[in-house]
């Protein structure tokens, strides 16, 4: 065993002159002692090196073992020069990790996308507080199953558009507005009769036959390229079909949207829910999603395009670490907070309880994989036994904010009952979709390699009286950098959304600015919603 733990030693050494970076050896050295931590009784070849992800030790990182499949660093049949560069390849490997280029754009904690090494704090989805009735549907033309509630905020006026349906057999497209998304009112536009009366907010009505009411979804076009009088686009019916307006008011039928090949299709309820269409600035093209059935199960499609015109072919939505379930509605949109990150909010539809329904969280940095950050359900039926009628709880596609700390969406209540049916507004913190948290004992989370641009810290946080955030700054390889260590770190407690760190008074950032930099978090009773890098201007 000695002269393993010799020929080990003069590995080091070989490796050491092969990539002439002292660092490199001394991180390697420190993983066969974390490895091999008693060399009289086993041997680095014996020890199961998997999916090389970053550990620490004494401030160092090392690679880590994972539970799973084994690997080694090299091979028995090996000379020793190719054991070398082996390791040598693993090692540099791991110091060539591109950083993360995060500039000034805020980030989240919907999933472990920006983590690299967690102790003690965990991933938590939160969920949004009931507030105040938003809309009762106790008009003429809606009734009990008024639904597929789409929302938006433009300029200084919040805009709703909903199915307006007193029964199956008549549905329409109905129109609301609010100056602060708290208090809506139905225009009375004269655009189409009811029983013998135009007094109505009802903004289309289209075939019955094609159901082009009953999920009509209007988006407001954000391409720049866009046709003025085409500035609102929307689909509706199945199969759908396409529509265009100038104002949101006054709509026009396009044609036909093909979203998928028609073989593919199981049934033309296959479109049987709130299908949708959002133009994305930062892939530069229209992007939907529309509901498909898969072996009697209710999922998601997804397909885009450049023109709203050809359409690319649709392919499953892929949901990690989740079961199966019934997914009534995708309601997927943007986070216009942090656009490359998608939101999802299905309706999960149990249809062996009657069709008791609930609403889901899910999150996507690719518009394909989704992951949900938690199994748990996102908004729940509640005490109310109205709640639990089929088909209640599903949530608006949009949420607006409502306040400089608060959004809010917009949720169906008592589905099916003509007396009650209404849409309550649900408010939640900004950006407090999900968090880091940690307990009252503490835990801390280190970022991988990040670029940014700014010279100020800025982190969105809540603790209890006694709790606290900490950030410590570090190297590429996980050294603390001086001035900014967790020992200068000034604790902060409080409840803020948008909260300067400081180190001894100082939040000047501008020397580390476009440098590779790690960021460490130390939480106690505490919950870390997001962060930024900013500006001296904050």
């Amino acid at each position: 065993m000695k002269k393993r733990a010799a020929w080990h030693r003069a590995l080091l050494v070989m490796l050491c002159v092969v990539t002439l970076s002292p660092s490199v050896y001394l991180l390697l050295k420190r993983e066969f002692e974390y490895s091999c931590p008693k060399l009289e009784e086993m041997s680095c070849e014996d020890v199961a090196i998997t999916n090389v992800d970053w550990a620490t030790m004494n401030g160092i990182f090392l690679p880590r073992q994972r539970k799973g499949k084994a690997a080694r660093f090299w091979k028995e049949w090996m000379t020793p020069l190719e054991k070398v560069t082996a390791v040598k390849n693993e090692v540099v490997g791991w110091f060539q990790k591109t950083p993360i280029t995060i500039g000034t754009r805020l980030q989240l904690f919907t999933d472990d996308e920006l983590i690299d090494r967690i102790n003690g704090a965990t991933l938590t989805m939160h969920h949004p507080e009931p507030r105040e009735l938003a809309l009762e549907f106790d008009q003429p033309w809606e009734a009990g199953v008024s639904y597929y509630v789409t929302v938006w905020k433009e300029n200084d006026t919040y805009r709703m558009f909903y199915r307006s349906s007193p029964d199956d057999d008549s549905e329409m497209t109905g129109y609301a507005e609010s100056p602060d998304g708290i208090h809506w009112k139905r225009p009375s536009l004269g655009l189409y009769s009811f029983r013998g009366s135009s007094e109505n907010n009802i903004v289309w009505v289209g075939e019955s036959e094609s159901r082009e009411s009953h999920n009509f979804s209007p988006f407001l076009d954000a391409n720049p390229l866009v046709n003025s009088q085409e500035r609102y686009k929307a689909i509706g019916g199945m199969p759908p079909v396409a529509f265009s307006s100038y104002d949101g008011i006054h709509w026009k039928k396009m044609g036909p949207v093909a979203l998928m090949k028609e073989e593919d299709m199981e049934n033309l309820m296959t479109f049987d829910s709130q299908n949708i269409v959002f133009w994305d600035n930062l892939r530069k093209e229209y992007m939907a999603y529309f509901r498909v059935w898969i072996g009697g199960v209710r999922s998601i499609a997804h397909t885009s395009s450049k023109d709203f015109i050809t359409w690319e072919p649709s392919e499953l939505i892929k949901i990690e670490n989740a079961p199966i379930e019934q997914l009534y509605t995708n309601n997927v949109i943007p986070y216009f907070r942090s656009p490359e990150i998608y939101f999802s909010f299905p309706m999960r539809y149990v249809q062996h309880r009657e069709g008791a329904s609930d609403t889901l969280f899910m999150t996507s940095r690719d518009g394909i994989h989704f992951r949900r950050p938690s199994l748990d359900a996102f908004i729940r039926p509640g005490r109310d036994m109205e709640n639990w009628s089929d088909h209640s709880n599903g949530t608006s596609w949009g949420f607006v904010p409502t306040a400089d700390d608060e959004l809010s969406l917009y949720v169906v209540k008592h589905y099916t009952q003509n007396s009650s049916a209404h849409l309550r507004r649900f408010t939640i913190r900004t950006d407090g979709f999900t968090s880091m948290r940690a307990p009252y004992e503490g835990g801390e989370f280190v970022t991988k390699p990040l670029v940014f641009s700014g010279s100020q810290l800025v982190i969105n946080a809540a603790t209890s009286a006694a709790g606290s955030v900490q950030v410590e700054i570090q190297d590429i390889y996980g050294q603390p950098i001086q001035k900014y260590t967790l020992e200068d770190s000034q604790p902060f407690y409080g409840d803020e959304i948008e909260r300067v760190v400081t180190w001894r008074q100082r939040s000047e950032l501008k020397s580390l600015e476009g440098m590779p930099v790690r960021l460490r978090f130390v939480l106690r009773d505490a919950d870390l919603y997001s962060f930024r890098f900013a500006g001296s201007e904050f």
